[in-house]
């Protein structure tokens, strides 16, 4: 068996400190652990370099405003810890994990707002994160849960509460021998992967669902610029299950997954087709370059 996460030789970057990765640690009574009052940021470096960094420090400040929880740092303070990070690890190409959480303090009911908000950053190297299916395709299992109601819910912030059915999801998905699991939203239309956006080809075109009710992640935003720069054309709308049987290629996209190719959507198949691989290689190019 590989070592935890928390056995692991390294500093982490915590409240403006490096500390041993071992000693990188929260007292039980820590709001976030009870109440899920947490937000964070996947990102990864090509080379040394954190590709769109600055826009994940944005997003991470951007989520706990929405959480009612006002980050101590700056976007810029951000960017220079995470640069600390890489350098103090001697990282290259790595994933960069950056969190925020209401910590221990006079509070642990509900209310919290007199508990500090504390900010960990840590970077450990991580290859591709559905293994094999990166370049075979990743196949997907079809969710029981569904995406909530953006007013029931702060869709637009990577909280770490909104998580719970994803990995319930990808629990039952790899149960089943498939690398994810498709969500549907509340109104039954397709919304995305557990922890990755969605895109379809259908005669050519590029179709991907309108990201107002999910996180609309930074590499989808990427992916579809980059595609539109590339004369191609770009549907954001909502998608029904019945429309599934109709698309030609499928991949996912996200700062974990890349761009990953999807060949298997329940009982429907996907080959891995020109404009899939075209995005893929233009991605890899792009983040590297």
């Amino acid at each position: 068996m590989s070592r935890g996460y928390d056995d692991r030789d390294g500093k982490i970057w915590m409240d403006g400190a490096m500390v041993d990765w071992r000693d990188a640690n929260v007292h039980i009574l820590t709001h976030g652990l009870h109440y899920a009052s947490s937000v964070f940021e996947g990102e990864r470096s090509y080379s040394g370099k954190i590709f769109k960094g600055h826009e994940h420090s944005l997003r991470l400040i951007e989520s706990g405003r929405l959480l009612d929880m006002p980050l101590p740092w700056s976007a810029e303070e951000l960017d220079a810890a995470k640069e600390a990070v890489l350098t103090e690890n001697g990282l290259q190409d790595a994933y960069i994990r950056a969190i925020a959480w209401r910590a221990s303090g006079p509070d642990i009911g509900v209310s919290a707002a007199r508990n500090p908000v504390s900010v960990a950053i840590a970077g450990w190297e991580w290859g591709s994160y559905y293994g094999d299916a990166k370049w075979q395709g990743a196949k997907l299992d079809i969710s029981t849960w569904k995406r909530p109601d953006p007013e029931t819910i702060p869709a637009a912030a990577k909280a770490a509460g909104l998580y719970m059915i994803c990995t319930m999801s990808k629990h039952a998905a790899e149960a089943k021998g498939c690398s994810d699991a498709l969500f549907y939203d509340w109104e039954g239309y397709v919304a995305e992967a557990t922890g990755a956006n969605i895109f379809f080809v259908q005669n050519g075109e590029i179709h991907t669902p309108l990201a107002d009710r999910f996180l609309n992640g930074i590499t989808r935003q990427t992916v579809i610029e980059m595609a539109r720069d590339r004369g191609m054309t770009v549907h954001e709308r909502r998608i029904r299950p019945e429309e599934l049987t109709g698309f030609s290629e499928c991949w996912l996209t996200g700062t974990a997954a890349e761009v990953t190719p999807v060949a298997k959507i329940g009982d429907l198949d996907f080959p891995i087709g020109p404009i899939t691989r075209e995005i893929a290689e233009a991605y890899e190019r792009l983040v590297r370059s």
